[in-house]
Formats: structure tokens, C-alpha cells, sequence
């Protein structure tokens, strides 16, 4: 608990909770509530921290003002190793979980998927707290929205072509490289060659494949299915060599810090829309923001899917999804990068001015 820090902001509270009979020990950060109960996914990892958690509450405090929703932040974990459970063990863990929160969600916290914690867990979840509003990313029987359905890549490909407007790039001549091709990263690939954009590189935790002439997506699907990215026809490259190639957009859309010290320097991109959480530290991004890089940060650009949670949360369908998602991702990113520009800061310090401003007024 000493490793929290604690602002102006929140948190507001912090609950550790335990149960003796299945060893189920988590905790719950509520980060702030001003704009509506706190909202965020359920982590289930062995080595899950109250200081990271708060971390990931924190950002999902300025995530959800960004997208204008009435939801705080939030966010918690439990701690155990989901590979080495059998289902009975982990439901009775998330059962266990599900029922020592309920005095706080939902009143207070509206939970939802993320690490080790899928569709299947949000039923578990929502049926030991005793109320289907005590989170989202439920089965569709339950009537939940569809992870499936590609909310977030949905929302990753409008923030691309406002930031291809903004810099008056043509999406139609403009080329992608994506790093990471799973829920995120397909369907960005997907609606942007809808687009008209041209793919030409794409990389699987085992490997980049790069084909300057275009990669065609539901080609690369089928090579997907049968197992990597790199069976493609093209150029076989480390994983981590995507971030060099030449390609006017690079969309980091997995992996944490894949922009780093060692690789920085070779980024040639003239747009990264970060895709994934926290593809880079803040510094780099400042730095690369001073090349002229334009950077669309995750807490905007990855919106989407908490955009989707919000309209299962009221009651919404899934088709109702894609257009409320369009609206506020358009509308938002060009807030961002027009303060951006009229203040000579980067994105990502205008999108926080914009997200303090709607929570503390």
C-alpha cells in the first residue's frame, strides 16, 4: 500500500479482500467516481500488484473522461496463475471474488475482461454478485456484446484516418505496418484495407512479415489460422524490426514498450496510433512528438473498447456499437490534436489537460 500514490485525483479507495476457503486474494482500485461508478477490467495474473493495478485504474480514469462516458476508473486483480488451474479452481476463485465486492459493485465499480478474464468469467462473475450490471463483456445469452466483434480495432482505425486527414495524408495511398495481429490488431488491418490503405507489414510473437507490394487481408487471415504471420509471401523479419520499416502509420497493436531505447531511433513513421496500452514511455513519445512524429495516444485512440462496455452497461445491441464508437473517437481525437497544435504540445499532454479539465471541472 505504501507504493501508492495517492493526488487530487484519487485513488479513492482500495480494497484488499480475502477468502480463506479457496486462497482467492485480490483487491479493487477505485481511482476516481466523479463522473460515474469506476470502470475497468479484472486481472488475474500471479504477480499482480496494488501499485500496477492503481496504474491501470489511473489510466482508465482519463480513458473513460476522454471518451465522454459516465464512468470513473477502476481497475483490479487477483492474484493467481490461471495456467495452472483447472476451470472448477478458477471459477471458485472468481465466485469467491465476485461476492466480496459486492459492496462496491455496482454501485461503485462496473468490472469487465482483461488478463486471464474472458466472457466465460464475466457470467461467473456477474451471477456470484448477484446482478448482470456488475460488469460487461458478458456472453451475448447474458446479454452481453461480443469482444469479438472488433470494438477497439473499430476504434484504432477512425483515429488513424483523422490523424491521415489532419496531416493530409490520402489513406487511399497511405501504407500500414501493425504490430501484433490479434483482436486489436485484425480488425484495425481489416477496416483499414476497406479503406483503401495499403498493409505492408505485420508481425505474431513469431515474427514481421513485410511485403512493400501490399498484404491482402483475408489471405493473411487464412496464413493466421494456420498459425503465424510469417507463413505469408514476403520479406521474414524479427518481430520487433516492424518499428524500423518505411511506412507512413505505424499501430503498435500488442505488446507493451515494443518503442523503446534501442529501437527509437529507426522509427520512420510519419503517424503512430497507439493501438495497445503503453507501446512506449512517455519520454519517447515527447521525444519522438519534438521529430514531428504524430502520436495518437492509447488513452483516446484505444477507447473503443470501453465505448463498447458502456452501451452493453445501458442496455445497448452491438449494432448500435460501431456508430457510437465512430461519433466519439472522431470527435475526441480532433479535440486532441487541434489543442495539440494550437499549443505546441504533445497529443498526449493535450489529451490529459482535456481529461482533468472534464473530471475535476
Amino acid at each position: 500500500m505504501r507504493q501508492l500514490q495517492f493526488d487530487d485525483v484519487g485513488p479513492e479507495k482500495v480494497l484488499e479482500v480475502y477468502d480463506p476457503k479457496t486462497k482467492m486474494h485480490g483487491f479493487v482500485v477505485i481511482d476516481n467516481t466523479r463522473l460515474g461508478p469506476g470502470k475497468g477490467g479484472i486481472r488475474m495474473t500471479h504477480d499482480v500488484s496494488v501499485a500496477e493495478v492503481a496504474s491501470l485504474a489511473r489510466a482508465m480514469t482519463w480513458k473513460n473522461a476522454l471518451a465522454e462516458l459516465p464512468f470513473g476508473g477502476a481497475k483490479s486483480g487477483i492474484i493467481a496463475d490461471a495456467k495452472t488451474m483447472d476451470k472448477g479452481q478458477k471459477r471458485a476463485i472468481v465466485d469467491a471474488f465476485a461476492r466480496a465486492l459486492r459492496q462496491v459493485c455496482p454501485s461503485l465499480y462496473v468490472a469487465g475482461p482483461d488478463m486471464y478474464m474472458g466472457e466465460e468469467e464475466m457470467e461467473w462473475f456477474a451471477k456470484a454478485n448477484g446482478t448482470p450490471k456488475s460488469c460487461t463483456g458478458k456472453p451475448a445469452s447474458m446479454a452481453g456484446i461480443p469482444h469479438e466483434l472488433g470494438s477497439t480495432g473499430h476504434g484504432v482505425f477512425h483515429s488513424t484516418l483523422v490523424a491521415a486527414e489532419y496531416l493530409g495524408i490520402d489513406i487511399k495511398k497511405a501504407t500500414v505496418a501493425i504490430e501484433g495481429f490479434g483482436n486489436v490488431g485484425t480488425f484495425a488491418a481489416k477496416f483499414l484495407t476497406e479503406a483503401g490503405a495499403r498493409l505492408v507489414a505485420v508481425s505474431d510473437s513469431k515474427g514481421c512479415i513485410y511485403n512493400k507490394d501490399g498484404i491482402d487481408y483475408e489471405r493473411l487471415m487464412e496464413t493466421k489460422k494456420k498459425g503465424s504471420v510469417i507463413s505469408y509471401p514476403g520479406k521474414v523479419l524479427k518481430g520487433e524490426e516492424i518499428v524500423g520499416l518505411d511506412a507512413d502509420i505505424l499501430i503498435p497493436a500488442a505488446k507493451p514498450d515494443v518503442i523503446n531505447e534501442t529501437n527509437k531511433a529507426a522509427v520512420r513513421a510519419k503517424i503512430i496510433v497507439e493501438g495497445a496500452n503503453i507501446p512506449m514511455t512517455l519520454a519517447i513519445e515527447e521525444e519522438l512528438h519534438r521529430r514531428g512524429v504524430l502520436i495518437v495516444p492509447d488513452i483516446i485512440a484505444n477507447a473503443g473498447g470501453v465505448i463498447s462496455s458502456y452501451v452493453e452497461h445501458i442496455g445497448g445491441k452491438a449494432e448500435e456499437v460501431f456508430p457510437i464508437v465512430e461519433k466519439k473517437i472522431v470527435k475526441n481525437v480532433k479535440e486532441v490534436l487541434d489543442r495539440s497544435k494550437k499549443e505546441g504540445i504533445s497529443p498526449r499532454t493535450a489529451a490529459l489537460e482535456i481529461a482533468r479539465k472534464r473530471v475535476l471541472g
